[in-house]
């Protein structure tokens, strides 16, 4: 099967959108990537943010929240697919139809994952690209610190709006009234709020 795909480096952004799989794949210059399969630690921590986000832009109508897998185009040739992402009525009005992949974002969320090639893909790599394509806000959910860190951008670079951890709220520079309580969010992955069977 495999030999009906483009090699690596030779996929077009057509070819990349036309994928059917649940695997999260990004794409950057015809090139694949594959990225680790989420563990239920990763999931949790994604699901209880989209969540309180979720409920917030709807009641506002600020626009939309969704959850990974959505590709999200960085620039062309250059796709990511955000643990979170919202959207701005604004952008979403930009879009010609619900099949459209969203050019840019607004907030985009990571929760990294172990190993220092993920943590570095989401505190580097992820970070040029969510700069480049011009998001203003960045989330980084760190499950081994416990902390989330708060860019939004500002002069063409991202700065530090915080790096919260357990006692604090987390609060964005973008949605005015939006905060939530780091200790909390972490103690959605503590094994005492494991569903019992």
């Amino acid at each position: 099967m495999a030999r009906f795909y483009p090699v690596q480096g030779d996929w077009s952004e057509e070819e990349y959108l036309a994928l059917q799989t649940r695997q999260l794949i990004e794409f950057t210059d015809g090139y694949l990537e594959f990225l680790p399969m989420p563990t239920r630690m990763h999931q949790t921590l994604a699901e209880w943010l989209f969540l309180k986000l979720h409920p917030f832009v709807s009641e506002r109508r600020l626009g939309e929240v969704h959850l990974a897998p959505l590709r999200v185009k960085m620039r062309p040739r250059k796709y990511r697919e955000p643990d979170v992402v919202f959207l701005s009525k604004a952008r979403v009005a930009k879009l010609k139809d619900m099949t459209e992949p969203p050019l840019g974002a607004d907030l985009a969320v990571e929760v990294m994952s172990a190993g220092e090639e993920n943590r570095a893909r989401d505190l580097q790599i992820k970070r040029r690209d969510y700069l480049e394509a011009g998001i203003p806000e960045y989330w980084i959910v760190d499950p081994e610190a416990r902390t989330v860190t708060v860019l939004v951008l500002e002069g063409g670079d991202y700065v530090p709006r915080g790096v919260f951890g357990e006692g604090e709220a987390a609060a964005s520079g973008l949605l005015d009234g939006f905060a939530v309580d780091v200790a909390e969010w972490f103690r959605s992955i503590e094994p005492s709020h494991e569903p019992v069977s």
